[in-house]
């Protein structure tokens, strides 16, 4: 059993999961913002890899990701900082980035390079599910790793349901089609969360995009097993002169 299914066989609500980008504030940054949240009571954390052009992230995102760039990240640097960082952190890590610069880097390598690691799982928003099927869900299954589809309001059922039956670890509920940090109305999300939760999917339901305090986390979980938390963290970092401080403080905002 992975980290990612043990996780939800001990902890069946209200987990947290935050996501930080590879190489923000500072190139070398990543493992200290990772162990902070850990220390801080995060379940899992989703790492950002940073790419120019990203579809699905808000400004604040998009801001930590080209930052991240101009303070020199790339694949390569990632896997090279990531390197024995198991020694350090044991919760569940997913790469959470656009299909682009992993191709440049070779899918395969990509693959094999972070099962060695090991990372937990991948999520790649623009692999489309054909080419998923087809062509490199085979190598993602080869190595291992756990690839995590993601659902809007708009995705009708029949596909939820494919989506599902394709994803492992978890199904990520996007709450809007919108991008992420955009404010939302809580009421209409937690209707299709309940729909959702009716239609008994195989995999445990985390939420993200709009999730930012514990007011939006609580309503959140209310319906699936917990919420991922983005945009807020990656503002709280901005100006953060002690990483391990700031996250405490923040992650306290959420949890107490």
């Amino acid at each position: 059993m992975n980290r990612i299914n043990e996780l939800f066989e001990q902890k069946k609500s209200k987990i947290l999961s935050i996501y930080c980008t590879a190489g923000y504030p500072q190139l070398d940054s990543t493992i200290p913002v990772m162990k902070a949240l850990q220390d801080s009571g995060v379940d899992m954390i989703e790492l950002g890899m940073p790419y120019s052009d990203p579809l699905a992230d808000g400004p604040v995102i998009q801001a930590a990701s080209s930052k991240a760039i101009a303070n020199g990240m790339t694949l390569e640097k990632l896997f090279e900082q990531l390197r024995g960082f198991r020694h350090q952190i044991y919760v569940p890590v997913i790469l959470m980035g656009y299909m682009n610069p992993v191709i440049q880097y070779g899918f395969e390598k990509f693959c094999q390079h972070a099962a060695a690691l090991p990372i937990d799982g991948f999520i790649i928003p623009d692999l489309p599910v054909k080419e998923f099927e087809t062509e490199f869900g085979p190598i993602i299954k080869k190595y291992g790793i756990d690839f995590i589809f993601l659902v809007t309001p708009e995705t009708p059922d029949e596909r939820v349901r494919k989506l599902d039956s394709l994803s492992t670890g978890f199904l990520y509920a996007v709450s809007s089609s919108s991008i992420t940090g955009k404010d939302k109305d809580f009421t209409a999300v937690e209707n299709y969360l309940k729909r959702l939760k009716e239609m008994k999917l195989k995999n445990p339901l985390i939420v993200g995009f709009g999730i930012k305090d514990k007011k939006t986390f609580e309503s959140a979980s209310r319906y699936a097993n917990g919420a991922i938390v983005g945009t807020a963290y990656i503002k709280a970092l901005e100006n953060a002169t002690d990483i391990n401080e700031t996250t405490i403080k923040f992650i306290q905002t959420i949890l107490k």
